[in-house]
């Protein structure tokens, strides 16, 4: 009943105020863009350290323990859930994978007057080390193939999933759309409604809690009327699910003809003729020095997370 609660994805953390949300809110998009781009053409190693940086980041964010403990430990739990399901599936390759030389290591067709040494190769340390198959052992079979994918699936559904939670987590709905309508801009030349898109996502923003709320409550209002399921049936219980969902929707239109209904009560017209100054934007020394850490991060991604 209360895994909404706990789970609070998606939601902004007023108190406390950590460094994280004093942070101008271009500059975090950078960085969320950054994360969620700098994973493309990255070698295992760089979408390990991207999951690490996301956890040394919440740390030293001191953000409540409360608030992300539950969503790390379940986004964790889901990420280790599919490295293990796909690193002992079949990898696909339906192949026979046999040696190149006989097993004497001789070339058959060499010339009469060559050397038996010749045109061999001398097997170095890294061929004898190398193995395609890392673990056989009964119905468990790991290869190197579904080793490597494992961790690009595990890795970027914690990324991508935290990362933009921590975002918004960090950043009030308010400072998002002034972030959003200040760096789209340009794109006002090419006639855009740049105002109307922010003005759409920050609704959305706000939407975002009213429907968990709703969700929340009638959860616990089928809860408390203690509804015995076995008796219902499949149907029954299908006919009490449709209902429920019904009246959700009810709901959700109801607060969406509120929020309508108090826009145009303080005169709002149209996001062109009904200016809103959202947040100031202002860069600061924290901001810059944001700014250089991120080039040295794009710095490192060019020099050590390409692929090999």
């Amino acid at each position: 009943m209360d895994l909404l609660r706990s789970l609070p994805l998606g939601l902004y953390l007023e108190q406390p105020q950590t460094w994280l949300h004093k942070l101008d809110p271009r500059v975090k998009i950078a960085w969320l863009m950054s994360f969620l781009t700098s994973y493309s053409f990255a070698n295992n190693e760089w979408r390990i350290l991207l999951v690490a940086l996301l956890i040394i980041f919440t740390l030293i964010a001191r953000i409540p323990r409360r608030v992300w403990k539950q969503q790390m430990v379940w986004l964790l739990t889901l990420a280790l859930f599919v490295f293990v399901i796909i690193s002992i599936s079949p990898d696909g390759l339906g192949v026979s994978y046999q040696p190149r030389l006989p097993t004497n290591e001789q070339v058959l067709t060499q010339p009469a007057n060559a050397s038996s040494n010749d045109n061999v190769p001398a097997p170095t340390i890294q061929n004898q080390n190398y193995r395609y198959i890392l673990f056989d052992q009964g119905p468990v079979k790991v290869t190197r193939r579904s080793l490597d994918l494992a961790i690009r699936v595990s890795t970027i559904i914690f990324t991508v999933i935290y990362s933009s939670n921590l975002y918004l987590l960090t950043t009030a709905p308010e400072e998002i759309t002034t972030a959003i309508e200040s760096l789209m801009q340009p794109l006002g030349r090419f006639k855009v409604p740049v105002t109307e898109i922010t003005l759409t996502l920050t609704l959305s923003l706000r939407f975002i809690p009213l429907v968990l709320e709703e969700v929340q409550n009638l959860i616990r209002s089928v809860m408390t009327r203690a509804i015995n399921w076995k008796k219902l049936g499949l149907k029954g219980a299908v006919k009490v699910w449709m209902i429920i969902a019904e009246r959700l929707f009810q709901n959700l239109l109801l607060r969406a003809e509120q929020m309508a209904s108090a826009m145009m009560v303080r005169g709002f017209t149209s996001p062109s003729e009904h200016q809103v100054i959202w947040h100031e934007l202002r860069l600061k020394a924290k901001d810059w020095l944001a700014i250089a850490m991120l080039t040295l991060f794009w710095g490192a991604r060019l020099v050590l997370g390409n692929l090999a």
